[in-house]
């Protein structure tokens, strides 16, 4: 029996390539990124993508397949597919929500402890000697009792704030609509819940309506002593006026897992001394990568069975 075939982009660790070759007939985009570049067979003969990564998904990419009828994302975001437009096709596109929520609240947490107490600084002073030779480190901020903000209580904004009420803090909250949380406040715009905190999370997902959601205005209003987390997406951040508070002391401090230009970030970053650099890797665990690729391929199996999907996203 004829497996049926697929599209895959960027690679896959074998744990994943290996069942997937045994399910599907696996055809690798072009190195040059034009589908033009398979043969006009093969491009008739897909019927599903096995989308990876964060370069964008539009038209160009996917008028040259005229049977495509599913986009599986590996990953839970999926602002960088032009979903609109898939869905006036025909197309479905599906993502991988839930498997990584842990593994994202426990990096957002960890890169603030990390900020919050210069974990990396402070090995880097034992490792050069300087214990030894200059004394104690210079002290850090506690964490426990601070007033933390976290913008958007979804999935993973609700796993950051369960795990910091372990830490005695304060929490606030924005989201579209107030959600059912034990005794946190909420704030119906994102300037006034700067105001309040000391820190602030972020945890919306990207796409157009949270380009910028953290702007000047906010960023400002979380004043000179504030912090802030951002383990979403690059663009939920107005990036050039976060370069220029930290620079110039208007802000604490940052850690952050992604960026505007991932993985070309602006240089300016790398100059700063208080912020806490992470390469989006915020799923990059084994447990959690598994379980995202099992997810990516449940639902191809479901679309080619003619099955309800798993994790539909139109």
């Amino acid at each position: 029996m004829t497996k049926p075939a697929i599209l895959t982009f960027e690679t896959y660790d074998d744990w994943d390539s290996a069942p997937m070759s045994e399910l599907f007939d696996v055809h690798a985009m072009p190195a040059s990124g034009n589908p033009a570049d398979l043969p006009q067979e093969t491009r008739e003969q897909i019927r599903a993508f096995a989308f990876k990564g964060h370069n964008g998904m539009n038209a160009a990419l996917m008028d040259p397949f005229p049977n495509l009828g599913l986009i599986a994302n590996y990953g839970v975001g999926y602002d960088s597919i032009d979903v609109a437009y898939a869905t006036s096709k025909g197309i479905k596109v599906t993502n991988t929500p839930d498997v990584l929520t842990n593994d994202v609240a426990d990096l957002a947490v960890g890169m603030l402890i990390g900020l919050s107490r210069d974990i990396v600084g402070a090995s880097d002073w034992v490792r050069s000697g300087k214990w030894g030779t200059s004394g104690a480190y210079p002290i850090q901020r506690t964490l426990s009792g601070a007033s933390i903000g976290i913008v958007g209580m979804g999935r993973i904004g609700r796993a950051i704030a369960d795990r910091l009420q372990s830490f005695d803090t304060k929490l606030h909250y924005f989201s579209r609509t107030e959600k059912d949380t034990p005794d946190w406040q909420y704030h119906n715009d994102v300037v006034s819940l700067a105001s309040a905190v000391d820190i602030l999370m972020i945890a919306v997902s990207g796409g157009p309506d949270t380009v910028n959601i953290i702007s000047r205005d906010v960023l400002e209003a979380l004043g000179t002593d504030g912090v802030i987390v951002n383990s979403a997406r690059g663009t939920t951040v107005d990036e050039q006026a976060l370069i220029e508070l930290l620079q110039n002391g208007k802000l604490r401090g940052a850690a952050l897992d992604v960026f505007e230009n991932e993985p070309h970030i602006d240089e300016r970053f790398l100059s700063l001394d208080n912020v806490l650099l992470q390469p989006h890797q915020s799923s990059g665990t084994v447990e959690t990568r598994q379980a995202m690729g099992i997810l990516q391929r449940n639902n191809l199996i479901a679309f080619f069975a003619g099955d309800a999907l798993v994790t539909p996203v139109n």
